[in-house]
């Protein structure tokens, strides 16, 4: 009752302002696009891998030898698993940032709720990108040392500098974090024992 009539005693300028979130939602809409495109881009890749297993194909006539061997097959298999790590990232960010951001999309009793949007507020959504960027960088990685032959050396040194800085920033982002957790937690102890 009195969120409603905080709410209504609003006044126009900060109404306005708090309204201005809803800008964000066709940047949503577009990453919702993107995802689609992401789909089709791996059913795509999925039909020629098939085709391939058999012998036919675009992936065959690309290949030396015109054979699917086990590193070619690893690298279409990473590709794959890189566009479903690229599209969970996608998923993260829509879902929890119009959830963060924009507004709520009252889920709690949903059967399908996924387990981290019960407890995502910007902080969470910050740690759990940084593991997936982490993931996907990961991939990538090994999809060059996979095929390293194909690499100079000064690639390799600076796609692995760029995953270590990865890793670096993703460990400095969740320090970060568990300090403002336990800075807020000795807040409220201290508040708790002052009443």
């Amino acid at each position: 009752m009195n969120i409603q009539k905080s709410a209504s005693v609003m006044r126009p300028i900060p109404r306005f302002m708090f309204a201005s979130r809803w800008l964000q939602f066709p940047l949503y809409l577009g990453l919702i696009v993107a995802q689609a495109v992401y789909v089709v881009f791996f059913w795509i890749e999925l039909v020629h891998l098939i085709e391939a297993a058999f012998g036919a194909g675009p992936m065959v006539a690309a290949l030396p030898g015109r054979k699917l061997n086990e590193t070619a097959l690893m690298l279409v298999v990473l590709g794959l698993i890189d566009v479903v790590m690229i599209s969970n990232l996608l998923i993260m960010v829509i879902v929890g940032g119009y959830e963060t951001f924009v507004s709520r999309m009252d889920l709690e009793n949903h059967p399908d709720q996924p387990e981290w949007l019960s407890h995502v507020n910007a902080s969470v959504l910050k740690v759990k990108l940084a593991t997936a960027i982490i993931g996907i960088s990961s991939i990538h990685l090994l999809k060059t040392f996979i095929n390293a032959q194909q690499y100079d050396e000064k690639t390799l040194i600076a796609q692995t500098l760029i995953h270590v800085a990865f890793l670096l920033s993703a460990m400095a982002i969740a320090f970060t974090d568990y300090i403002m957790e336990k800075s807020i937690a000795i807040a409220h102890a201290r508040d708790g024992g002052a009443h």
